[in-house]
């Protein structure tokens, strides 16, 4: 599994620049400081478009329609787009645009992205997927309304030609109600995926981020996406959009998820030794039941068991009928890890273990 997209954060600027590398700069820099304060592992992702060829000729003067209005508001040249690039490099953030044409695919090399993403509606465009191929860049993608076919060639193509790729968990409605979340999509990719590392792209209302985040960590997605903005120049913000302040609660309660989710869910956790001591304190040990002979074969008859157990005293674990008594045990005397022929005492460190617990 490819650890370049591991805890890795993608903040989309999309067009909320509008074509004004000013603004642009602007959210690059406040969200900088936002993941320079919380620590973070994280790309800003423009969208590329080669405005001229994107749309039609005959259909540009139709900003009634509401995609090409938002293309041709967003227009930017090769200029703008590298100096955003470059503000973005200099605040330590990483780079990742969303190319939509083979031109933009070809900026994406010029300017030395490090990484690329595929939405989710262009996952069966094989033209626009082939270029992408092969700048060699590792490559995110967003599932969308996708049919499971038109992902599992995605999958197998870049696997074919050993190029990273992250699968994002995504539902393609803006912004995206509580109840449409479909978050139980992460466990399927995880299941149906692998090798590849598995994320999350979210577009629900900045009330519900954090636990959105809560259960998307816990179900293993480990690079996660979102909108951001800033509430500037009387242009409106999109309700799926972050500004600064939603974007460190959605960090912070990444963080939390973290903290409380623990070690990984392929091993067994480390026990921390306070807790070893306070489940010791509820073992019982075992007690003669009656006076006891050396050399006398333990039968269930012949103990109970009761708390406290006491250092060096065998419990219910350790217990195992059968075991042969090598010194006289009173009624009601513990039965030690030294007065019994047993397994348990040929370990040095099992032994020591047993002599250290109880009281």
């Amino acid at each position: 599994m490819d650890t370049i997209f591991q805890d890795l954060f993608v903040l989309e600027l999309a067009h909320n620049h509008w074509g004004r590398v000013e603004r642009g700069l602007k959210i690059i820099e406040e969200f900088s400081h936002v993941v320079r304060f919380n620590n973070i592992r994280a790309a800003i992702k423009l969208q590329f478009r080669d405005a001229d060829t994107f749309v039609h000729k005959d259909f540009r003067d139709r900003t009634d329609i509401r995609y090409i209005k938002k293309a041709l508001s967003a227009k930017m040249s090769f200029d703008d787009y590298a100096e955003l690039i470059s503000a973005i490099k200099n605040t330590g953030c990483l780079t990742m645009s969303t190319p939509f044409d083979e031109k933009s695919v070809e900026l994406c090399d010029n300017l030395n992205v490090d990484f690329i993403k595929i939405q989710s509606s262009d996952i069966n465009d094989w033209v626009l997927i082939e270029e992408i191929a092969k700048t060699r860049r590792p490559v995110v993608v967003s599932t969308g309304g996708s049919s499971l076919k038109n992902i599992d060639d995605m999958v197998h193509f870049f696997k074919k030609r050993n190029i990273p790729l992250a699968i994002n968990h995504c539902v393609s409605q803006y912004p995206t109600e509580k109840n449409r979340l479909e978050l139980n999509q992460i466990d399927f990719l995880r299941n149906r995926y692998p090798d590849n590392v598995i994320g999350f792209s979210t577009h629900e209302l900045n009330d519900r981020i954090e636990e959105a985040m809560f259960i998307a960590y816990a179900k293993g997605a480990r690079t996660f996406e979102r909108h951001i903005d800033i509430n500037e120049d009387n242009i409106p913000v999109s309700p799926y959009c972050s500004l600064p302040e939603d974007l460190d609660r959605w960090i912070k309660a990444y963080k939390r998820a973290v903290e409380m989710c623990g070690c990984s869910g392929s091993e067994r956790r480390l026990i921390p030794t306070d807790e070893t001591i306070y489940l010791n304190e509820l073992v019982r040990g075992i007690y003669a039941k009656k006076d006891l002979s050396v050399g006398h074969i333990l039968k269930d008859e012949d103990v109970y068991l009761a708390i406290p157990l006491q250092k060096g005293q065998i419990s219910c674990r350790e217990f195992m009928r059968g075991e042969r008594l090598t010194h006289d045990i009173k009624k009601d005397q513990k039965i030690g890890i030294d007065d019994i022929d047993s397994p348990y005492a040929k370990s040095s460190s099992l032994r020591q273990l047993i002599l250290d617990r109880g009281i």
